[in-house]
């Protein structure tokens, strides 16, 4: 154990951000961040599976629907949650612990005051939120019933969960983190059947919400017992003692955390628009599309969980000035999450019918399905690399790359596309946005890149000529 401003520190963790090999460090860190986002995917997939066994494409186009206001839990988590955690990164990389503890105290309680104004808001404005987003007629009922408990009773632990299991990576503790979302998600898989089913509690869509609120409260305890419990052994806290330092570190938890608060915000605009587009055709493609947007979680949550890995060794190497080790963090990363984006994009070209068979039996919906699904994977490897990129942006602090980035990703590119794709080619056109606006983004990630890389080295030589020029004045 390493002692720095009265905490003990475990040496392991300094080992893995500094001096373990870069497939090491970034394994130690990934795969149980991959690890909780199988059990999160396998979590939201068992809620379409019970659904789809009431086989009715009225409840699973609700909850299809429905899942468009939780999108905004995780814009308000990601924004005090990822600005936070890379902040914390990059100030265990500078030695700097007692910022720590103010930035994941200032982030925790930031984000439980934003999780109530929005499940206010969202209780005020529920009806015409929800027949923005497409539920209309019979759709109408049982996705206010799931938005009700999921998001307006559930808000605070549903934006609690992921924010807090940021904070708690952030300092090395990936394994501790993916552990407690995976028990959260574990009970929710195990309360779906018994709050969905007719054969138990009967509740349908207001179950399949009251069951995710329950998984998430879980996890948000975990995680406080464990931060509350090791304060001589971690650099976090949530102690409300630290709130008058916001006004200093809150502009820089936000400005970082904005680029991913806007892309998951922009993708709810994204996602929201599509399901309007799909509506216009009835309840069977929106089930089918609510389908193919479970299929599609599996290669996007890999990335999301290998990002999440990479967020912390990436923010600290930078903080530290190890380039060499940060660009070898990045590159091995990459390789990871474009290869199983790839693996995924052939199997599920192949597979396609199988799959979709999985979730309802309806021939129709399958059908729809099949076609959507084989049209959105084409997207899956580019956004293996267009996401770990966004995150390396916001690891160095580069806001205005990452920034633009999310939007032209999500929001500038896709409504547009939208409109064009689907009188080219009615509703199957909709389906080919993502991999047209990802091409663009990845060209875009790879010109800042490279601008970056090229003023990271002037600034680098500056350095080396004002030491050498100090070396010559006569002392």
């Amino acid at each position: 154990m390493l002692r720095y401003d009265q905490v003990m520190i475990e040496e392991a963790k300094i080992q893995i951000f500094e001096k373990a090999p870069v497939h090491k460090a970034v394994l130690s860190q990934a795969a149980p961040a991959v690890a909780a986002q199988m059990v999160v995917l396998i979590n939201t997939l068992a809620d379409t599976y019970f659904i789809g066994r009431l086989n009715d494409p009225v409840l699973t186009a609700a909850v299809t629907i429905g899942s468009s206001a939780s999108f905004i839990m995780l814009v308000i988590s990601s924004l005090f949650g990822v600005g936070a955690a890379s902040a914390i990164s990059r100030a265990l990389g500078r030695k700097d612990y007692e910022d720590c503890r103010i930035y994941s105290a200032v982030a925790f309680w930031m984000g439980f005051a934003g999780a109530v104004i929005y499940a206010v808001l969202l209780f005020l404005f529920l009806e015409p939120f929800l027949s923005l987003c497409g539920a209309t007629g019979d759709i109408f009922e049982p996705a206010s019933a799931y938005v009700i408990w999921l998001v307006i009773y559930g808000c605070c632990f549903g934006v609690g969960n992921p924010l807090l299991a940021n904070l708690i990576r952030s300092e090395g503790s990936s394994a501790v983190a993916s552990a407690g979302v995976a028990l959260g998600a574990l009970l929710n898989i195990v309360l779906d059947p018994l709050f969905i089913l007719p054969g138990f509690l009967n509740r349908g869509a207001a179950g399949a919400g009251q069951a995710t609120a329950l998984g998430n409260a879980l996890t948000v305890l975990i995680f406080l017992i464990y931060i509350l419990t090791r304060k001589k052994n971690s650099v976090l806290s949530v102690s409300p003692k630290h709130l008058v330092h916001a006004k200093r570190v809150l502009p820089e938890i936000l400005s970082i955390g904005f680029p991913s608060a806007l892309q998951t915000a922009l993708t709810v605009v994204a996602v929201t628009a599509l399901a309007k587009f799909t509506s216009f055709y009835g309840p069977v493609p929106v089930a089918a599309y609510g389908i193919v947007k479970k299929l599609n979680m599996l290669p996007l949550y890999v990335v999301i969980g290998i990002s999440n890995g990479l967020m912390p060794l990436l923010a600290y190497n930078y903080s530290a000035g190890n380039e060499p080790r940060r660009k070898g963090i990045f590159r091995f990363g990459v390789t990871i999450s474009v290869s199983f984006a790839v693996i995924c994009l052939i199997v599920y070209e192949i597979f396609a019918p199988s799959l979709s068979a999985v979730f309802i039996k309806d021939p129709e919906t399958v059908s729809y399905a099949s076609g959507f699904l084989r049209r959105v994977v084409v997207a899956q490897p580019l956004m293996a690399f267009c996401y770990p990129m966004l995150i390396q942006f916001q690891a160095m602090k580069q806001v205005k790359a990452a920034t633009v980035c999310s939007i032209i990703r999500k929001g500038v590119l896709d409504v547009p596309l939208l409109f064009l794709m689907d009188t080219l080619i009615p509703l199957y056109g909709c389906m080919w946005v993502q991999p047209i606006v990802d091409t663009v983004s990845l060209v875009v990630e790879l010109y800042f890149y490279r601008r970056i890389m090229k003023n990271l080295q002037l600034q680098a030589v500056d350095q080396h000529q004002s030491g050498r020029s100090s070396e010559e004045i006569p002392g």
